[in-house]
């Protein structure tokens, strides 16, 4: 008795269907994906070192504490507002537009009251900015 079968059957794949199911997976992914335009800015970044030397150079230090409240050169300002700010500012400056601003502020310091500091600061033209950090253990 002869079990196996004396036909040989062709087995054929066929790819056209696998490949329209990749096609139809590519169009709904990439009708299905969201793009955002985003706006980039191109900064070159300085190199720092655990000491940085300040030169020869005056310099003003806004110290903000965790309440917002403003201090220049450890003198605390009479209010948050931006204009008190500014004139406080001018008054130390004279008109000094190369001093550097150091910014300090602690760590739970509101968002707004740093950007209102930078913003005094660049509203008098003083363009030359550094931000107080703790150096890491």
């Amino acid at each position: 008795m002869n079990l196996k079968p004396n036909r040989e059957d062709n087995i054929e794949l066929n790819l056209t269907p696998l490949i329209d199911v990749v096609f139809l997976l590519l169009i709904f992914f990439m009708v299905s994906t969201t793009f955002e335009k985003q706006a980039k800015l191109k900064v070159q970044l300085p190199d720092s070192s655990a000491q940085i030397e300040m030169q020869d150079q005056k310099s003003i230090t806004i110290g903000i504490d965790a309440k917002g409240h403003y201090y220049l050169n450890d003198r605390q300002v009479v209010n948050t507002s931006l204009d008190t700010l500014k004139i406080a500012i001018q008054k130390i400056t004279k008109g000094d537009k190369d001093m550097i601003v150091i910014l300090r502020a602690d760590a739970k310091t509101p968002h707004q009251s740093v950007v209102t500091a930078m913003d005094a600061a660049s509203q008098l033209g003083l363009l030359k900015l550094s931000i107080a950090t703790l150096q890491s253990q």
